[in-house]
C-alpha cells in the first residue's frame, strides 16, 4: 500500500532545495534536445529519488533527469514512478513562478497517484485512485477538486495552453471554437499546472499539440482523472499510456 503522504512530504522537500537554487543566481546548462539544466532539477531529482528508494525500493523509478533503463527490461514491470523534479525548467530560468514538481505512480500503464507540487506558491495538488483528487494550499483545508464543465457543451470556454511552447494547431483550435460560436478566453501557464487548472474548473479546455513526455503529464494525468476529467489522445480519443517504449507522449486534449 502506498502512503501518499510519503509522496507529498518527498515533493515538498525537492520543493525546498529548488527554491534555494531559485533564491540565487545559478548556471544553465543544455542537454542533447537542447532543454535547460540547472542544479536545481539535479537536487530535486536526488531528493525525491533518495525517498522512493527508502520508502519503496521494489518499486523501479523513471525520472527526466536519470537515464530510462531499456523498454525491454521496463515492459515487464506492472509498477513504477514516473517522475519530473522540476517540471517546467523555462520558467524557473525566468523566475516567474510557474514550475512544479511532480510525482506519479503508474499501474498496467495508467496512473493511479499523482502529486503535483508549486514551490513557488506551496500549492500541492493529489490524488489516489478511488480516492479523490484535491488541492492544499499552505492555509485552509483541503480542496475536494470535481469539474463537471465540458467545452464541447459550455457556451463560456476557458482555453489554457503552454507559455512556453503556443503552437498554431492551438491557435487553430481556439479559432474553431470561436467560429462555432463559443465565447473563448484564453488562458496562459507553465508546467503541469495547466492540467491541474482543468481538474480544479479554473480552465475548460487543454489543448496540448506539441511534445511532452510522460514525465511531464502522468501526475497531474492523475488529478485530472479522479476530478472526473480526461486526458485524451487527440488521434485516437484514448486515454494516454505510460511506460511506452517511447516515452514521448502523442497530442491529447484535456478536458
Amino acid at each position: 500500500m502506498i502512503d501518499i503522504e510519503i509522496i507529498k512530504d518527498a515533493a515538498r522537500k525537492a520543493g525546498e532545495v529548488i527554491l534555494e537554487v531559485y533564491a540565487k543566481d545559478f548556471a544553465v546548462e543544455f542537454k542533447g534536445d537542447s532543454s535547460p539544466l540547472t542544479e536545481a532539477d539535479q537536487r530535486a531529482n536526488t531528493v525525491i529519488l533518495d525517498i522512493l528508494a527508502e520508502s519503496y525500493p521494489d518499486i523501479p523509478v523513471i525520472s527526466e533527469e536519470t537515464k530510462a533503463l531499456p523498454y525491454a527490461i521496463r515492459k515487464g514491470w506492472k509498477r513504477c514512478w514516473l517522475v519530473d523534479p522540476l517540471d517546467g525548467t523555462k520558467e524557473f530560468i525566468r523566475k516567474n513562478g510557474e514550475f512544479t514538481v511532480n510525482v506519479a505512480l503508474i499501474e498496467d500503464g495508467a496512473p493511479v497517484l499523482g502529486v503535483v507540487f508549486q514551490p513557488v506558491t506551496g500549492t500541492l495538488y493529489a490524488a489516489q485512485a478511488g480516492k479523490g483528487s484535491w488541492r492544499e494550499d499552505p492555509e485552509g483545508a483541503p480542496v475536494l477538486l470535481w469539474n463537471e464543465k465540458h467545452y464541447t457543451t459550455e457556451k463560456r470556454v476557458t482555453v489554457v495552453a503552454s507559455r512556453s511552447h503556443l503552437t498554431p494547431e492551438v491557435e487553430t483550435f481556439v479559432e474553431l471554437l470561436r467560429v462555432g460560436g463559443k465565447d473563448v478566453e484564453f488562458l496562459s501557464s507553465g508546467s503541469s499546472l495547466k492540467l491541474c487548472l482543468v481538474a480544479e474548473g479554473k480552465a475548460t479546455v487543454y489543448p496540448r499539440f506539441g511534445p511532452t513526455m510522460e514525465w511531464d503529464t502522468a501526475a497531474a494525468d492523475a488529478i485530472v482523472r479522479e476530478a472526473g476529467k480526461s486526458v485524451l489522445r487527440h488521434d485516437t480519443g484514448e486515454p494516454l499510456e505510460y511506460n511506452k517504449e517511447d516515452l514521448l507522449n502523442p497530442w491529447f486534449i484535456v478536458e
